[in-house]
């Protein structure tokens, strides 16, 4: 499936095809050239099977990804799909397919963790889908509610009734036409996910005679999702904060060699099978699938104390919204949008869009149960019928006006929920947007990028009134009233703040009412970021200095932590040297030692960079990227990821746009291909002993190849040799053509029919490796040797029947070795390879050093 691939100035890719499946097959390839380690991470942790080469500490989320069975889920939606559906999504994977060994020999990490690429499914997409987003919705934290009703009563819970420390955020708003310098609608925004090496979104434009969009895709996922601009509409989302979720009580028994649950019908069999979950240097685990009638059984089991299973619309309707991909890239009107998110399923979103003759939407997509309100609080009993599901609520929409904001706050969501955050970044975001009229979308950075933080004022009012105080209080105290409470970067007086906030964080979970909540919760370990203390108190505080239920005396609780701080801190340093990024890597790599920026913004900031108060000034969360939509002209539209638009380390793409993020600066939307770079096409023939002749003689001749052992044949003689060997069965030689120019010449070999066979023990698989490059013609091109490189492995290893690359260079010919071993061949022994006669010429005997690839 053919397609032309172009980058910009930034390495973004453009892919153009002549249809949707070509299409969607160069995205996959793209994908998997430029995220291998990213994508085969992804699938690994979708089967739960990244222990065997991350080691036990990822021994927690392989179990959990068995137990919900999130493997089985997406093979479920997948032959769920409708056909036409199936076949865009297989048209993907066979994408990723073509190009992932020759994108694992670009990413050092499969050598680093030991690793091979594997092969992707059909319904792996869904599967990477379903991973990224099973924990966004709110079950974890009903089993916190559950804690906190055990330990200070039921009505306790909603002192915590906020977004959690691990609940991905966005933010997003459009506005009309009416306050636009150019009389069109601007969307723009930014979600905030936790920061990832290589990123989590990648910057895309996607086109066919059908469409033509740009936007952030997720990598291992057809099409565009999230964040999209057709040209016609765009669209945008955030996490509604809908609870679509439920956690069940399970009374299980084993009974005749089998499970069985027991439901509101009483005893049913349940299915029930024993895995083992592989781990580098450990002994294996092995853990006990189990599924009842309302899902999988992600905590207990049977024989313990408690069994809890969840229960999720997409493995309840084996349906995880597929459908609305190819729909979302066709779209042209709002009523498009409108049409394809009525099949969206979850995680649920609150949508925006708006298009080019002036319509807009504002509204809920997924599916959220109809149930009891008590399904919503906690854990509630799988016999009691009064939690069975009733069907699904309708998604509430809303007028947009002349200004539309979404940033999970209490919205038109509010039906569907129970935590929501604060309202502090959706008023600050409607608060910028009506100042004035004659927006651009240049201005939408300064939105991004604000640092207000209204949720200071509780703590700071109770400073205010704390009375007479030591002199270096009472000096901390007059700093703190006198802040702007704007958590700029360069601000020290924000550092204060925030050593204050953790001081008081630490004293109210130490506090008798609250320290009970500290105790080791009794649930698996990837729950346990939902349950500890520290962090929900640093996110609940400004609830918990404010409601007066909490027996705590909050004067002398602040008074003491303000002694506390005003003594131990010597003068603060500006809050960006301290409140740094700490992006998730699955395997940070020995020689990457970046230094991570520091920035501005604080959770409840609309840069919104949320470090964990009691704990850490560093933080994980952050803009996962930046987007503003113009529907007026597409071409001034603006984005920005926090890294860059690569995911293989050390490439000129991997980390160029880290700076320009952490300055809150967008880069251009390009979609003129007249303004793009053609990524070049290279192509590998087999050589024609005649017509390539000329070519031929003219490398192999010079000296620069006298290591071929052919500098001093005559013309004929190479044109004889390159006969000899297109008569065999063992030996093939090739060109590499770069957009029709050659580039290389390769040639591949049986190495039991070739005399390096004499030197080593040669194995079933194994192929001989002979690569030569053209004379360099000007400046050498940066990376073209590696370009070759990757293209010959992947055409090489692309006969299933090769194990394993064999390369026999000359002992003098260092820059070969040195170039070899980057590309992970691994040292052979030195050895002498003996004289062989072919027709008329002698190949003389040569020192080489044996190196060898594995699959």
């Amino acid at each position: 499936m053919a397609a032309d691939v172009y980058r910009d100035a930034w390495g973004i890719p453009h892919l153009r095809a002549a249809d949707p499946h070509a299409l969607v097959f160069a995205q996959g390839r793209d994908a998997a050239l430029d995220r291998a380690w990213q994508l085969e991470v992804e699938r690994h942790r979708t089967q739960g099977t990244s222990a065997s080469f991350l080691g036990a500490g990822a021994v927690a989320w392989d179990v959990f990804a068995r137990r919900a069975m999130i493997d089985d889920t997406a093979r479920r939606c997948y032959a769920a799909l409708d056909p036409g559906t199936a076949r865009w999504v297989w048209s993907y994977v066979e994408g990723v397919n073509s190009a992932l060994a020759e994108g694992a020999r670009r990413a050092p990490e499969f050598a680093a963790a030991g690793v091979a690429a594997g092969r992707w499914r059909a319904w792996t997409p869904l599967a990477v889908w379903l991973g990224h987003h099973l924990l966004f919705g709110s079950f974890p934290a009903k089993l916190w509610r559950e804690s906190v009703a055990r330990h200070l009563g039921p009505d306790a819970i909603g002192l915590f009734a906020t977004d959690g420390p691990l609940t991905p955020g966005s933010n997003g708003w459009l506005v009309g036409g009416g306050l636009t310098a150019g009389g069109a609608p601007i969307l723009a925004g930014d979600p905030h996910r936790f920061v990832e090496s290589p990123g989590l979104y990648q910057q895309i434009h996607l086109v066919c005679p059908e469409y033509d969009v740009v936007g952030l895709a997720v990598p291992g996922v057809p099409g565009i999702a999230h964040f999209g601009h057709t040209g016609g509409v765009a669209w945008a989302i955030t996490n509604a904060m809908a609870d679509h979720q439920d956690l069940y009580d399970e009374r299980l028994r084993r009974r005749a060699g089998r499970v069985e649950a027991l439901g509101p019908d009483g005893w049913r069999p349940a299915r029930s099978r024993t895995e083992e979950i592989a781990v580098a240097g450990a002994d294996p685990v092995r853990v006990e699938v189990v599924e009842t009638d309302r899902g999988p059984v992600v905590a207990g089991g049977v024989g313990e104390e408690r069994a809890v299973s969840l229960r999720c619309p997409s493995r309840v309707r084996e349906d995880a919204g597929f459908a609305v991909l190819p729909a979302l890239l066709a779209a042209r009107t709002v009523a498009d949008v409108d049409r394809a998110l009525d099949g969206w399923a979850e995680p649920v979103n609150t949508v925006l869009a708006a298009d080019t003759a002036g319509g807009v939407l504002h509204r809920v997509a997924g599916l959220v149960p109809r149930r009891h309100p008590g399904n919503r609080l906690g854990v509630v009993p799988a016999w009691d019928p009064a939690y069975v599901w009733e069907g699904y609520e309708a998604m509430p929409r809303a007028e947009a006006g002349a200004v539309a904001v979404m940033a999970n706050e209490r919205g038109i969501a509010a039906p569907l929920g129970t935590e929501f955050a604060p309202p502090h970044r959706a008023d600050r975001i409607r608060a910028l947007l009506t100042e004035g009229a004659g927006r651009t979308a240049a201005d939408m950075a300064r939105v991004h990028t604000d640092t207000h933080l209204a949720s200071a004022a509780p703590l700071l009012d109770l400073v205010a009134g704390l009375g007479e105080l030591a002199p270096a209080s009472a000096a901390l105290r007059a700093r703190l009233l006198a802040w702007d409470r704007r958590m700029d970067a360069a601000s020290t007086d924000a550092t204060a703040y925030a050593a204050l906030r953790s001081a008081v964080v630490r004293r109210l979970a130490a506090h008798p009412v609250l320290r009970p909540l500290a105790e080791p919760p009794p649930w698996p370990e990837v729950f346990h970021p939902w349950l500890a203390l520290l962090p929900r108190i640093g996110y609940a505080l400004e609830h918990l200095l404010t409601d007066r239920t909490l027996p705590v005396d909050r004067p002398a609780l602040v008074r003491a932590a303000l002694d506390e701080t005003a003594a131990a801190a010597p003068a603060p340093k500006p809050w960006g040297e301290v409140h740094r990024l700490a992006p998730w890597q699955a395997l940070p790599l020995a020689d990457d030692d970046v230094t991570w920026p520091g920035l501005g913004g604080d959770h409840d900031c609309v840069l919104a960079t949320s470090a964990v108060p009691g704990v850490t000034d560093r933080f994980l969360r952050g803009p996962s990227a930046r987007y503003v939509w113009d529907l007026g002209r597409r071409e001034d539209s603006r984005w920005i990821v926090p890294l860059g638009a690569s995911g293989i380390p050390g490439r000129p793409h991997a980390r160029d746009q880290l700076p320009l993020w952490a300055a809150g600066e967008l880069v251009p939307v390009v979609t003129d291909f007249a303004l793009l770079a053609k990524e070049p096409e290279l192509r590998i023939t087999p050589v024609d002993p005649v017509a390539d002749l000329d070519v031929l003689y003219g490398w192999v001749s010079q000296d620069r190849a006298r290591f071929w052992g052919m500098t001093g044949a005559t013309r004929e003689e190479v044109g004889e040799i390159y006969a000899h060997l297109d008569g065999l069965d063992t030996h093939h030689a090739y060109l590499v053509r770069r957009d029709g120019v050659p580039v290389a010449l390769v040639q591949t070999y049986e190495p039991t029919a070739d005399r390096v066979s004499e030197t080593y023990d040669a194995l079933p698989g194994d192929r001989g490796l002979h690569l030569l490059l053209a004379p360099a013609e000007g400046t050498p091109r940066p990376g073209f040797t590696g370009e070759v490189l990757d293209a010959v492995l992947g055409f090489v290893f692309a006969d299933p029947e090769c194990r394993r690359l064999i390369a026999d260079p000359d002992t003098a010919n260092a820059a070969a070795i040195a170039r070899l071993t980057r590309t992970g061949f691994a040292e052979g022994p030195e050895v002498l390879l003996p004289e062989i006669d072919l027709p008329d010429v002698r190949l003389p005997a040569k020192h080489a050093r044996l190196m060898f690839l594995e699959r």
